[in-house]
C-alpha cells in the first residue's frame, strides 16, 4: 500500500490493519485477515506489530511494486524477518508494467493477473527466494495462473542455460518441486479445466479455496462453488470443500513449512 509517501504510507497501514483487527476480534469465528504493508523499511515493522500485537494470520502483498517483483533484493530484510517467524505470506496479482500496452484494452484481471502472478513466482524461485526462506508460506491465487503450464519450461531454462535462471546444479531443487511447496487457491474459474492441470504438476496437498469476493460479484462466486461442488471428488476426499478445508486447517496452523 504505497501512493509515493512513506509516512503517508506507513499510517494508512496501521489504520487498515488495526481495522481489520477490530473486526476479526469482534468476529473471531467469522473472519481473519492478512496484514497490508507499506515500504519496504516500514513493511519490517509493521508486518511485527500486526503479527505480534494485532494477531494478523499473516500478511498480504501484489505480485509486483511499481514493476519491482518479489525476487529483488530490495526485499530481502522483509523476507528474512517474515522467514524467522514462519509467517503467511499471501500474494495477490495486480497489473504489470505498461499494462494498457500487453492488455490491449481487454480487462487485466481477465490475463494479466494470470500472467504476473505466474512472472512474479518464477522471480522468487529463479531469484533462490524460495531456498533462502524456506519458513515462508507462501500463498499464491487463481491456482498459480499459469504456472501449471510454465514450470516445466522454467526448469529447462535453468538447467539449459544457468547462470541468471537460479541453481543449475543437478541436485539442485527443481522449478517443479519449489512450486509444490508454495500454497495456491482456488479463486477464479477452478473447473472443469484449471484444477485439473493444476493437480497434474503440483498435486492438490496445498490448494485451499479462494473466491474473489468481493472484487468477483457474488452470483460469480456461487457459480464457482457450483463448480466444485460439481466436480469429481479428490483422491482420497469425499468433495473438495472436504480437501481444501483440511488444507486450510493446516495451512493456518504453521504446518508443512
Amino acid at each position: 500500500m504505497h501512493f509515493g509517501d512513506d509516512t503517508a504510507a506507513r499510517l494508512l497501514a496501521r489504520s487498515v490493519n488495526e481495522f481489520g483487527a477490530a473486526v476479526a476480534l469482534k468476529y473471531p469465528h467469522q473472519f481473519g485477515y492478512f496484514a497490508t504493508l507499506p515500504d519496504v523499511a516500514g513493511s519490517v515493522a509493521e508486518a511485527a506489530y500486526a503479527l505480534d500485537v494485532l494477531g494478523a494470520d499473516g500478511v498480504v502483498v501484489e505480485s509486483n511494486h511499481h514493476g519491482i517483483y518479489l525476487g529483488d533484493p530490495r526485499f530481502e530484510p522483509l523476507w528474512a524477518e517474515l522467514d524467522r517467524r514462519g509467517a503467511l505470506v499471501f500474494v495477490h496479482p495486480t497489473s504489470p508494467p505498461n499494462a494498457e500496452a500487453v492488455s490491449l484494452g481487454r480487462p487485466r484481471p481477465m490475463l494479466e493477473f494470470l500472467f504476473d502472478t505466474a512472472r512474479s513466482a518464477a522471480d522468487l524461485v529463479l531469484a533462490g527466494v524460495l531456498l533462502r526462506h524456506p519458513r515462508i508460506r507462501w500463498v499464491l491465487t487463481h491456482a498459480g495462473g499459469v504456472l501449471p503450464l510454465l514450470a516445466d519450461r522454467m526448469d529447462m531454462f535453468r538447467t539449459a542455460f544457468g547462470s541468471g535462471f537460479g541453481s543449475a546444479e543437478s541436485d539442485s531443487p527443481t522449478v517443479l518441486s519449489q512450486l509444490a511447496g508454495v500454497w495456491y487457491d482456488m479463486a477464479g474459474t477452478p473447473f472443469p479445466r484449471q484444477v485439473p492441470a493444476f493437480e497434474a504438476a503440483f498435486g492438490t496437498s496445498r490448494l485451499v479455496y479462494g473466491s474473489d469476493y468481493c472484487w468477483t460479484p457474488a452470483a460469480a462466486a456461487l457459480n464457482q462453488i457450483a463448480s466444485i461442488d460439481a466436480a469429481p471428488p479428490p483422491p482420497g476426499y469425499p468433495t473438495w470443500r472436504d480437501l481444501t478445508t483440511a488444507n486450510a486447517r493446516r495451512l493456518l496452523a504453521g504446518g508443512d513449512r
